[in-house]
């Protein structure tokens, strides 16, 4: 009976089936694909124009210290190295130095530049795949900091400007250079971008805390990777009492007293998170500073003291108010001069920012300024960054754009907003800068440290107005090496080179010019363009009786003498 009730059953429901046949599936519209689409391409080719500039550059000055500080955290698990600066960014760089597995030399002793050297050319290892791997990471992170910046410009002023901002973000010559860098400079601000987005977020929500969480935790991963973000610790707060007291919170004392436990909770996460990065080298927490830690008086010193970090964090600041206090050589549209000069970071930014860049943050600003819907955006998109570079204008190292790399990451949301007119001359206008900026980028490509846009001379001019990362950080050796043996085989020459790598690794066979007389100073004359331009004594002698012939990498220019 049961074999003959089977295919009763199964006969019901195939009849069942064609009276009532599934509904079909939703089809996603085309139209709902292209900013998916948009923002992959973009990120696509961002990462390209990185990972294929790693590829071709030597370590860069500061490179080889912080990949050597990451090796010696995952030997040796000791804070030992390179303690002006907090572990976070060079935890980072280690997941990258992890995977090539290097030899380290751990009874090496010598500064923490040598120990990085010493790791790179002298153990063994390869320095083109460690410095590729360590590479990776910043590059990954800066990629998910280009998303950050779509859904922060997005929740802000629509779709399409989260798509301006994107593509801001990822043609910017200054975030590619250095987001291909394993140094510290992208992440810092990038973070520091991702916890004003989360309060922002925040606003939205009536049970703000677990974002609040996310915001603390993000603005204290920021502080573990780079000192120079805490200048913006005060406007997280603030921003974080706002979001609170807009997120459905009741009035008056109620309310302050929530905006009060909201800011409590985002400054003890952020402050979680920097011990955290320190247990996580060494959970003894083990310090001795290898090197004398400077004494810091007055407000700054009080303010060191009061910190709530570990005793490795605090010194790390006084070491930074020591640098802070020396005589650094800086160079602005071709004037040397020692000491600092307030207005360099606005003048570097105006020189290496493209055009159609600039034109759009200004027309973002006023936009966010001047709109109702979009002014309680501007304190979280304007603030933070003109607190940074207010902050980073009183620092005493003129040494180039890196700085303020918080500024093409929060003026490309700003600028995202210009949309929000609505007018079609706005959206034609836009259009035609982003086209600009993106042209302005690619014809660069691959030489993005010494960018500067067209009103400047372009990157073969920079070095007539800056010196530094934002020209010449020693990324062009192994160029140089190429260049010689194809253009100029067995001829002699003699090299000054301002870098971290090492010329003879590269088969760069050289002599110093600054330890000869000038007379037996015959040949090639190759000089790095930030040496030239603080060039004095014997080096500006040769370099004004030698002529210029060759350029490699617009960082290194090669003279006949």
């Amino acid at each position: 009976m049961m074999a003959h009730e089977q295919p009763a059953v199964l006969d019901a429901g195939t009849r069942d089936d064609q009276d009532h046949p599934p509904a079909p599936r939703p089809r996603r519209s085309p139209r709902r694909l292209l900013l998916p689409l948009l923002v992959a391409a973009l990120l696509a080719q961002m990462a390209v124009a990185m990972v294929t500039t790693a590829v071709a550059q030597t370590p860069t000055i500061d490179e080889p210290v912080y990949v050597g500080t990451a090796a010696d955290y995952l030997r040796e698990h000791r804070l030992r190295l390179n303690p002006e600066h907090p572990p976070l960014g060079k935890l980072v760089i280690a997941a990258g130095v992890a995977l090539a597995d290097p030899h380290v030399d751990t009874g090496f002793r010598g500064d923490q530049g040598a120990f990085g050297r010493h790791l790179l050319y002298e153990s063994g290892n390869d320095p083109w795949r460690l410095m590729l791997w360590a590479r990776l990471p910043v590059i990954a992170l800066t990629l998910l900091c280009g998303l950050v910046v779509f859904a922060f410009a997005r929740e802000v002023a629509g779709a399409a400007a989260g798509a301006v901002a994107l593509a801001l973000y990822t043609f910017s010559p200054d975030l590619v250079a250095h987001g291909s860098l394993a140094t510290l400079d992208v992440p810092a601000a990038g973070l520091t971008l991702t916890s004003v987005w989360l309060l922002w977020r925040a606003r939205e929500r009536p049970r703000p805390w677990p974002v609040l969480v996310g915001a603390g935790a993000a603005f204290g991963a920021a502080a573990a990777v780079k000192m120079s973000v805490l200048p913006a610790f005060p406007v997280v707060l603030a921003l974080a009492a706002v979001s609170v007291s807009r997120s459905g919170a009741p009035r008056g004392r109620a309310a302050g007293a929530r905006a009060a436990r909201g800011t409590a909770v985002v400054a003890v996460a952020a402050v979680a998170v920097v011990w955290l990065s320190y247990l996580a080298v060494d959970p003894l927490l083990r310090w001795s500073p290898g090197d004398q830690v400077p004494a810091v008086h007055g407000l700054r010193g009080l303010l060191v003291d009061l910190m709530p970090f570990p005793e490795a964090y605090r010194d790390g600041m006084r070491v930074q108010f020591g640098l802070e206090n020396r005589p650094w050589e800086g160079f602005l549209f071709g004037r040397l001069y020692t000491g600092s000069l307030w207005y360099y970071l606005p003048a570097a930014l105006l020189v290496k920012t493209p055009l159609g860049m600039l034109a759009l943050w200004a027309a973002g600003a006023v936009v966010l300024l001047r709109s109702a819907r979009l002014r309680p955006a501007a304190p979280y998109v304007l603030v933070p960054p003109a607190v940074l570079l207010l902050a980073a204008m009183q620092g005493t190292r003129d040494f180039g754009t890196r700085y303020a790399l918080f500024v093409p990451m929060f003026l490309a949301v700003a600028a995202g907003c210009v949309l929000v007119a609505r007018a079609r001359w706005a959206v034609v206008a836009a259009g035609a800068l982003v086209l600009c900026t993106a042209v302005s980028s690619v014809r660069t490509y691959p030489f993005y440290l010494p960018y500067s846009n067209e009103a400047f001379g372009g990157p073969a001019q920079t070095r007539l107005r800056l010196h530094d990362s934002n020209v010449d950080w020693g990324q062009d050796l192994g160029r140089l090496a190429d260049r010689l043996r194809e253009r100029y085989p067995g001829e002699r020459v003699w090299l000054v080179y301002k870098g971290s790598g090492v010329p003879s690794y590269y088969g760069i066979d050289a002599g110093d010019p600054r330890t000869v007389p000038v007379r037996e100073v015959h040949g090639l004359l190759v000089v790095s363009d930030s040496a030239a331009a603080k060039a004095r004594g014997r080096l500006a002698e040769l370099l004004d009786s030698s002529r210029p012939i060759d350029d490699v990498g617009h960082s290194i220019t090669v003279y006949r003498r």
